[in-house]
């Protein structure tokens, strides 16, 4: 099985929108067949070792993997500091920031937004850090990782790297009216706008997760401030969360990772410590969510 779900992860980022699935084919203590599944060439990762195995396969016992059971993950990554800061005192509002985090875990960050279909964050990171928010890790996808700014009053600027870099990969959730100016403009760059109603003056979570079902997102990585990282949780959206943790103290609560007043959260289950660098990395389940 541990063969399966290793051939199961070379299909990370070929996969989607279908699940990555690994299997393994073994009679006698003998591997007959293995596969894992990419979308491009349709046969699932069974037909794949049953077509190696040939009739050897009679017999035989077929190890096979599947995703965990939610058709739609969401999982909450952020860089903190020991007493859980996103941005330490020194470097807040300065146009250039400095990494939180070692190029370890950066690496590790792209890695996951490898694995995912699509990238969430709220207009605060954009005009704070001026991201790109792309998966630079170097390795093959078949689909582009979709990037999705929640944006109500839309003040989104054409000058923004993620802008100057759209190419049909970057959606933007607005309550202002598609008629508008801005609106145009960003449509003229390369920029789809989606129209959607935002009580409370948020948009709503549920009407951008049924549109990106509706996309065949089946992953999302949401890197965001608190303001985001509150609503996602508070709404029960959130079936993972990745904590890095940098060996560093901001001293103060100016950016914290929630809002200090966002309350009842389910309980967590710690799925695994790792070390990146200098930084320790903490992956933990939601109570209501499947684990592996």
């Amino acid at each position: 099985m541990e063969h399966a779900l290793d051939l199961a992860g070379k299909g990370v980022g070929l996969a989607s929108p279908n699940p990555t699935v690994g299997c393994v084919i073994v009679k006698d203590g003998a591997i007959l067949g293995e596969g894992f599944h990419q979308y491009d060439r349709r046969d699932h990762a069974e037909i794949v070792a049953l077509k190696q195995a040939g009739t050897r396969a009679r017999g035989a016992t077929l190890y096979v993997t599947l995703e965990p059971c939610n058709s739609t993950g969401r999982t909450l990554k952020s860089a903190l500091t020991l007493d859980g800061q996103l941005v330490l005192p020194q470097e807040r509002g300065n146009k250039k920031r400095a990494w939180i985090t070692s190029e370890e875990s950066r690496a590790r960050v792209h890695g996951m937004r490898h694995a995912s279909d699509a990238l969430l964050t709220g207009i605060g990171t954009i005009l704070a850090d001026n991201p790109l928010l792309t998966d630079r890790s170097g390795r093959p996808r078949r689909r582009r990782l979709l990037r999705v700014i929640l944006d109500t009053k839309l003040r989104l600027s054409l000058k923004t790297r993620i802008v100057e870099s759209a190419d049909h990969d970057l959606l933007v959730f607005t309550a202002v009216p598609s008629k508008s100016s801005k609106a145009r403009k960003l449509r003229e760059a390369g920029v789809e706008l989606i129209h959607s109603k935002s009580p409370g003056g948020r948009i709503d979570l549920s009407l951008v997760l049924d549109e990106l079902g509706r996309r065949e997102i089946l992953g999302v990585l949401v890197e965001a401030g608190p303001r985001l990282n509150g609503a996602a949780l508070t709404a029960g959206i959130v079936h993972k969360l990745v904590l890095f943790y940098a060996p560093k103290l901001a001293g103060d609560s100016g950016v914290p990772f929630l809002p200090a007043a966002t309350r009842h959260f389910p309980p967590l289950h710690i799925h695994s410590f790792q070390q990146f660098g200098r930084d320790i990395a903490v992956e933990a389940y939601l109570q209501n969510s499947c684990s592996k």
